[in-house]
């Protein structure tokens, strides 16, 4: 999968998508935070970049969790 994912994307992904997209972006983070540290990693930016598409994932999760709270009935 590659690191970086727009907003467009993002948007049209369903449910289980999204939490396989945030699965395989924080194992993405962890391998290129090694990789960083180490030295091996060539291109820095790609921490910046998956960074910011795993928060648009979480963002995404936290939304449709919020709208189906917010759609289901109240227990008095």
């Amino acid at each position: 999968m590659s690191t970086e994912i727009k907003k467009s994307v993002v948007a049209e992904m369903t449910h289980a998508e999204l939490q396989r997209a945030e699965v395989q972006l924080r194992e993405d983070l962890f391998r290129q935070r090694f990789q960083h540290h180490t030295g091996q990693l060539a291109n820095p930016t790609k921490l910046r970049t998956t960074r910011r598409s795993l928060a648009r994932v979480l963002t995404r999760l936290r939304a449709d969790d919020l709208t189906s709270d917010a759609t289901a009935p109240k227990e008095s």
